[in-house]
């Protein structure tokens, strides 16, 4: 026979309630990247024509920004095509506070995430897809698709 006393059964409950808020809680990004209370939505705007050399995203500083939008402190581009990441996956290293674009185009609809600041964006198949944030915490963040589980690149932010 199993005796229990009322601290076993408090910590057993404890214990099984904090384990379910774990499994619960994932990734922590909803599936509707529309609910994120930063700016995420996608947009229409086309990446930079430039072929990168380097096996780290496209990285640029201050590029050619339209009128509607303001000018991003970093621009990274990325694109999926048979399940391979163009540049391949890498690290991309910021400065704390820069304000940060994040354009992907994948040949299969699926959807972008920021891991770290819960951004997300849909990826229509053949159609850009962005978040556009201000990078003010500290760390390593991966950047993948949910639906291919791609690292697409991990954003190193000092």
């Amino acid at each position: 026979m199993f005796v229990s006393t009322p601290a076993a059964r408090t910590a057993a409950t404890l214990a099984a309630v904090t384990l379910g808020a774990l499994l619960l809680a994932g990734c922590g990004q909803d599936d509707d990247p529309s609910v994120a209370t930063t700016s995420a939505a996608p947009t229409s705007a086309a990446p930079s024509s430039a072929t990168p050399t380097a096996p780290t995203p496209t990285a640029t500083g201050t590029p050619g920004a339209s009128a509607s939008t303001a000018a991003v402190d970093k621009q990274i581009t990325v694109t999926i095509a048979k399940k391979r990441v163009d540049p391949p996956t890498g690290r991309v290293t910021v400065s704390k506070g820069q304000l940060i674009r994040i354009t992907v185009i994948s040949d299969v609809a699926d959807e972008l995430h920021v891991h770290g600041y819960d951004l997300g964006a849909r990826l229509p198949a053949g159609t850009p897809g962005s978040v556009e944030f201000r990078a003010d915490k500290t760390g390593l963040f991966e950047v993948e698709t949910h639906e291919s589980e791609l690292v697409l690149f991990q954003l190193v932010v000092r």
